[in-house]
């Protein structure tokens, strides 16, 4: 399908929502509103939070969702049991959205495929037939694509094409890399956390000479590395790039990746932009 006019988005995450038009074609993204999101609220108030964001936007050809999971991505339905938008679980925010909005069409993905999407469309996995994005922040996101194009089923990719659904060494790999697995090994190698630090803290620390920091870092990252590596061989992939709020660490822990990888060059629209790409066509 080919949309002629620019495509309405919705990026959402624990905290917020981000809505976005982005022209096809050109890739160019104007962010219309961000606003924090109470995603412990009730069903009734996220879906009006999503609905009064996607509001101002071009709805004309429908709008295009990106966030997180559990979520059946193809009938709209949310399985959030826990914790963040636990309140929207069994919910058909398809049928509740189009139902607000007016609109006939919404479509949903995953915000790390979009994520990597987004680098295959205009940023550091342009060019690449097989190539692999991952998200690190509260946990772990990925996207396998193949010609730019999600793959989640087979025995190249992971259950679901899902980092976080593996293990290492008996404990699931967000255990070892995340933001709170980062600062939770920093604050048992140093004695504590310093009050208000967050992973970017420990990076800067670690740049700055701080061997604790640079280490744990090291460690964490060498997990994910050596966990992506066995994934990137069985899948074939030419080229990862990371995302994700604690990808700017990448500077420091470079070194323990031994396949081509990358940090993104765009961390506030890469998702925002695949989303787009991955609804026109």
């Amino acid at each position: 399908m080919r949309v002629s006019k620019d495509v309405a988005v919705l990026e959402i995450g624990g905290s917020h929502v981000t809505a976005a038009s982005v022209r096809p074609g050109s890739w160019q993204v104007e962010v219309v509103r961000r606003a924090a999101l109470d995603s412990k609220g009730s069903a009734e108030a996220i879906v009006e939070a999503f609905a009064v964001a996607a509001k101002q936007l071009p709805l004309a050809n429908g709008l295009v969702v990106a966030l997180p999971g559990p979520f059946d991505y193809e009938t709209g339905v949310a399985g959030y049991r826990l914790d963040k938008f636990a309140a929207l679980y069994g919910l058909d925010l398809g049928a509740a959205l189009r139902k607000s909005l007016g609109v006939e069409r919404v479509v949903f993905l995953n915000d790390a495929e979009a994520f990597s999407v987004g680098e295959w469309t205009a940023g550091e996995l342009r060019g690449q037939e097989r190539c692999v994005g991952v998200t690190i922040g509260t946990g772990i996101g990925s996207g396998f694509l193949a010609d730019g194009r999600v793959v989640r089923i087979g025995d190249t990719v992971p259950p679901g094409g899902e980092l976080y659904r593996t293990e290492y060494r008996g404990k699931p790999l967000e255990g070892w890399i995340s933001a709170r697995a980062i600062l939770r090994l920093y604050s048992e190698r140093a004695g504590s956390l310093p009050q208000g630090w967050g992973v970017k803290e420990v990076a800067d620390h670690a740049r700055g000479g701080d061997d604790v920091a640079r280490q744990v870092l090291l460690d964490c990252f060498g997990v994910l590395a050596e966990v992506v590596a066995s994934w990137v061989t069985r899948f074939g992939a030419s080229r990862v790039v990371l995302g994700g709020s604690i990808s700017g660490a990448f500077d420091v822990v470079e070194s323990v990746f031994s396949f081509p990888t990358t940090a993104t060059a765009d961390t506030e629209h890469s998702a925002i932009l695949g989303a787009a790409a991955h609804f026109t066509r």
